[in-house]
């Protein structure tokens, strides 16, 4: 095996769980998963740590805002404390309206239904990214954040491996090109255990963490 295919087996095996299966989302290509993915993503784009954002979206589900309409009904306050339990203070009056917002917008223009919207992009990726930056509070990394994951149940969207993994990649002395990337992941194991969402998470989790970079580079020594 290669060097390089060693540390892609190496950086997925250790750090390949999706921010979603982190959050506490079963990602399905039904309505509440996608929609709670979408709040994630907004949660992750701030310039605010991974783990909040996370903790945050599990706290905004475990205070019944899981949904379009709940999130859209409730009072602002209440949007408030929630990312204020979550620990996402720096951020939470200005979330909380775009939170309510971006509710709004989903329930009155695609029936709070993202599936809707990805029907509108008729399989066109950067339709879907325009789309996505509707939404208050998602910009061009909110989109790319969605994108990476959605990946799993949008088999459309695969592969989206952005500048962002393609960074990490270059931080392990990995190929920048995603097929290759792809490549390697397939021959580093079992290629149906190797999901291109959980080799983005991974990737991302080396670009912004140089610790992952170098557990992974030891990991595949």
């Amino acid at each position: 095996m290669s060097d390089q295919r060693r540390v892609v087996r190496a950086l997925v095996g250790a750090h390949g769980r999706t921010y979603a299966e982190e959050a506490g989302i079963r990602l399905k290509d039904t309505p509440q998963p996608l929609y709670r993915l979408l709040v994630l993503s907004l949660l992750l784009s701030a310039r605010i740590r991974g783990s909040i954002a996370v903790g945050t979206a599990r706290e905004l589900h475990r205070s019944g805002l899981r949904d379009p309409r709940r999130m859209a009904d409730a009072d602002r306050q209440e949007r408030v404390d929630a990312l204020g339990r979550g620990g996402y203070r720096r951020y939470d009056e200005r979330t909380a309206t775009q939170l309510g917002d971006g509710a709004k917008l989903l329930t009155e223009r695609w029936g709070g239904d993202l599936r809707r919207l990805r029907a509108e992009a008729d399989g066109g990726i950067p339709e879907l990214r325009r789309l996505l930056q509707e939404f208050p509070g998602i910009g061009p990394s909110g989109a790319d954040i969605f994108l990476r994951e959605v990946q799993s149940v949008w088999p459309e969207v695969a592969p989206y491996l952005d500048r962002r993994t393609l960074s990490g990649a270059e931080r392990l002395g990995l190929p920048k090109d995603p097929d290759r990337l792809l490549s390697l992941a397939g021959e580093a194991g079992d290629a149906e255990d190797v999901q291109p969402a959980s080799l983005a998470a991974a990737l991302v989790r080396a670009a912004i963490d140089e610790e992952v970079a170098e557990d992974s580079l030891r990991r595949a020594g």
